[in-house]
């Protein structure tokens, strides 16, 4: 689709990705010279992520003064007057992370809210130019090709995308029981680094399902658009609709959707009393059993060892935490 059938204000956001995305290719060039900070354990900001923010920003606000921003690094300002109901959310550099080490997996994210609906998506891939749009009832777009989700309807047929913990806080050990639950079930498990990427990828048909936890509404705003005007359906891990401030977020054809939020749903916050407990006492019976079937260990050993220790063997990180960015 030409920018002339683009609805102005994704023009608009085209503009500002593509800005962003400039600045981080430049910086992409000797990205051994960005300047890092930390703002909690494994979660990285540069002064690229700010430079491409205030980027985005400008360019905006130059096209709609009184529109509301709600952005990772400078937080949310309120719109004035009619703009008030108009809010742009923006990931400036999802996958901050991947990019500083040289990864080529990341993009520019930015979505426009009006009275709490999604109805502007871009996510931009600077790396390989790949422009991802959409505008409420008019499609889901890959640059100039029209994209609609996999039509696959097996689990076992589908390449599913995550994203591991790595905030400390978040719930490391459910997230590996997810995760086992899951992996048996699908062709394949692929964790990219980008939640944004993820959806678009979603959205493009490049995968048929996406789970993850611990994310923030910049990082699914934009894509939720891209997925749901693309066929796909998206939500909190129980498969309702809400999910853009509820750190878990679930994505899917129809289908696909249905049978993740299955197999999901009882790790969700939502969930109900009963799975909870179930889920409690799973990861406690194979904490229990993983110990004991160690070379050397014996029931008095087992007795000894800290409730919720991670046994020496399990693969995985060995930090806690939410979704990358």
């Amino acid at each position: 689709m030409t920018s002339a059938h683009l609805h102005p204000m994704l023009n608009v956001a085209i503009k500002a990705a593509r800005a962003a995305g400039t600045i981080i290719n430049r910086a992409a060039l000797d990205v051994e010279s960005v300047r890092v900070s930390v703002k909690q354990t494994n979660d990285f900001v540069t002064e690229i992520d700010q430079a491409a923010e205030a980027a985005i920003i400008e360019t905006l606000h130059a096209a709609y003064p009184d529109h509301g921003i709600w952005a990772e690094e400078s937080g949310r300002q309120t719109g004035r007057g009619p703009g008030k109901k108009f809010v742009w959310i923006i990931d400036p550099l999802d996958g901050t992370t991947n990019f500083i080490h040289g990864f080529p997996v990341y993009c520019v994210s930015i979505a426009l809210m009006v009275d709490g609906k999604m109805e502007q998506a871009v996510i931009y891939d600077p790396t390989r130019n790949d422009l991802f749009c959409a505008t409420r009832g008019r499609g889901a777009y890959l640059n100039d090709r029209r994209i609609r989700v996999a039509k696959r309807t097996t689990l076992r047929e589908c390449l599913i995308s995550t994203g591991f913990p790595f905030r400390p806080g978040d719930q490391f050990q459910t997230y590996l029981q997810m995760f086992a639950d899951v992996m048996p079930r699908v062709a394949g498990v692929r964790r990219p680094g980008s939640a944004a990427l993820d959806l678009a990828y979603l959205a493009a048909g490049f995968t048929d399902g996406f789970f993850e936890t611990g994310l923030s509404p910049w990082d699914v705003a934009a894509g939720s658009l891209l997925v749901t005007e693309a066929g796909g359906l998206i939500g909190n891990l129980t498969g309702e609709a809400e999910f853009l401030e509820q750190r878990e977020c679930l994505a899917g054809n129809p289908r696909i959707y249905g049978h993740l939020a299955a197999v999901l749903g009882k790790y969700s916050k939502f969930a109900s009393a009963g799975d909870k407990a179930a889920v409690r006492q799973a990861r406690a019976g194979k904490g229990a059993s993983s110990t004991l079937s160690r070379p050397g260990h014996t029931e008095e050993d087992t007795a000894e060892t800290p409730s919720g220790a991670t046994p020496d063997h399990t693969d995985g990180p060995s930090s806690e935490g939410g979704a990358e960015r």
